[in-house]
């Protein structure tokens, strides 16, 4: 029964144009739904009246009080059809219920509620809220196929742009609703609290977090750890978005591990994109999610997309609706990862969701580094533990530190990471994977001031004491004289 009230408006209903039969007397004329027609075409909506067009020279002059009212009838007529399909719809075709129409509708009344039609602009901010509308239909067209009252709304929105001569393409309603921003771009979220508020609301607040090598972790804190973290372990789990890694060991003997899975999970969001999941393994990065597609949502929209750099060895996943930038990456066998997204969504979890390296760090059972410093070795010795593993490296610390000098400049926590995991597994590519890393820090990172982290050593702990020490003893022979004469001075009383 549903389907023949979702065809082109009046088909197979009775009320086509000519009568419905031969030679009627409204033959070319589209005639008046009757009453006996609108059972059968429950819910179908008046078409409204069309106007003449304008025939003469110059511009149409839009009237002011004749046609005031008629716009506003025809709004309250396609409302109130809306409703009543609404109430029918329900007996008679399921309703979706992840179907949109009804916020769409209502969106559409709060963009229109406070216009009058007697003032100039009215045609123009109407047209506005008509496009406003129809986008939105548009966002739902997947999942409100087969709904009655999506295609009667569809319909009426093509007899009011048509009645008001608003064009398809122009600017959308700028009234204090959030469905006049892009639903699908985060800072358009940003934008229309801003503007519901009546107040500035200070810019969002964006944080990073990276995974390499051995593996080397850079928390949403800034913090920098090397782990074992052998298995699998989730980076991040919030409302949003979950992200897992694999490691498995790289060299027999050493603790040492690196990442050869990523598994990322997109949740549903609104009319952005379905829930949409994203799995690479080593010699298998593919620029597509697991069933096949490369966007989530509205290809218009482009709400969440994949982009292939360098094909099975480098990919971008932008889910903008969220404010989420991806970067995986192969090098040599094995995978890295960079992330950057915004702080409130990062703090969107539950209690039992507080498991997240890239939110917390790794436990500390699970660490390496001492404090966020690694303990490379100093003067030509080698580091204290795996040392069975470091001669089959082929690296020492000089070569170790030369090579990695090629790619690094700047002796950072990257660069002596790539010292760490030369020594380690002997894999040139461990050097390419640190500074690809850096690169991806200096594309993702909010704060240019904290891209480099520059590690302390046990010779710069040396260095600082004894500037300390120093400054004391000239403190003291500064302040001998004068404590010298106070005595002097205490002695004479």
């Amino acid at each position: 029964m549903c389907a023949r009230h979702v065809t082109p408006r009046c088909r197979g209903c009775g009320c086509a144009p000519g009568g419905g039969g031969r030679g009627g007397k409204h033959r070319g004329k589209r005639r008046p739904l009757a009453r006996a027609s609108a059972a059968s075409c429950r819910g179908a909506v008046l078409p409204p009246a069309r106007e003449p067009a304008w025939s003469g020279m110059g511009s149409a002059v839009p009237s002011r009080a004749p046609r005031a009212e008629a716009p506003l009838a025809i709004l309250r007529r396609l409302l109130a059809a809306l409703g009543l399909l609404l109430l029918l719809g329900a007996g008679d075709c399921e309703l979706h219920t992840s179907c949109g129409i009804q916020k769409c509708t209502t969106d559409f009344v709060s963009f229109t509620s406070h216009l009058n039609a007697a003032l100039e602009d009215f045609d123009l901010e109407f047209c506005k809220a008509l496009r406003a509308y129809s986008v939105c239909t548009y966002r739902n067209a997947k999942v409100c196929r087969g709904n009655l009252v999506y295609h009667s709304a569809v319909l009426g929105i093509g007899d009011l742009m048509t009645q008001r001569n608003c064009t398809k393409n122009g600017p959308i309603s700028s009234t204090n609703s959030e469905m006049t921003h892009d639903l699908c771009n985060y800072s358009g979220h940003t934008e229309a609290r801003e503007h519901q508020g009546g107040e500035e609301i200070p810019p969002p607040t964006y944080l990073f977090c990276g995974l390499f090598g051995d593996p080397h972790l850079r928390t949403f804190k800034d913090h920098f750890q090397t782990c074992k973290v052998e298995g699998a372990w989730p980076l991040i789990d919030n409302k949003y978005l979950s992200v897992q890694v694999t490691n498995v060991p790289v060299v027999p003997g050493s603790s040492a591990t690196a990442t050869n899975k990523i598994t990322i999970i997109f949740k549903s969001y609104q009319d952005c994109t379905d829930q949409k999941v994203y799995q690479a393994m080593t010699d298998d990065l593919p620029a597509a999610f697991v069933d096949g597609t490369t966007s989530g949502g509205d290809e218009n929209t482009r709400g969440l997309h994949i982009v292939e750099k360098v094909s099975g060895k480098y990919i971008e996943m932008h889910a903008r609706y969220i404010g989420t930038t991806v970067y995986i990456r192969q090098l040599g066998h094995y995978l890295t990862l960079a992330i950057r997204m915004p702080q409130e969504l990062i703090m969107a979890f539950e209690e039992s969701q507080d498991l997240q390296l890239c939110l917390n760090g790794c436990p500390s059972s699970e660490r390496i580094d001492q404090s966020g410093y690694l303990p490379l070795p100093v003067m030509g010795k080698l580091l204290p533990w795996g040392t069975a593993s470091h001669p089959r490296s082929g690296y020492t610390l000089e070569t170790a530190t030369t090579k990695c000098h090629e790619k690094m400049l700047v002796k950072d926590i990257y660069f002596y990471s790539c010292v760490f995991d030369l020594l380690t597994t002997g894999d040139d590519n461990f050097t390419a994977a640190a500074h690809s890393a850096l690169q991806d820090v200096e594309a993702l990172h909010p704060s240019k001031e904290q891209w480099h982290i520059i590690p302390r050593s046990g010779n710069d702990g040396v260095g600082r004491d004894s500037k300390f020490f120093v400054s004391l003893g000239l403190l003291c022979l500064i302040l001998v004289p004068y404590l010298y004469d106070f005595f002097r001075l205490l002695t004479k009383f």
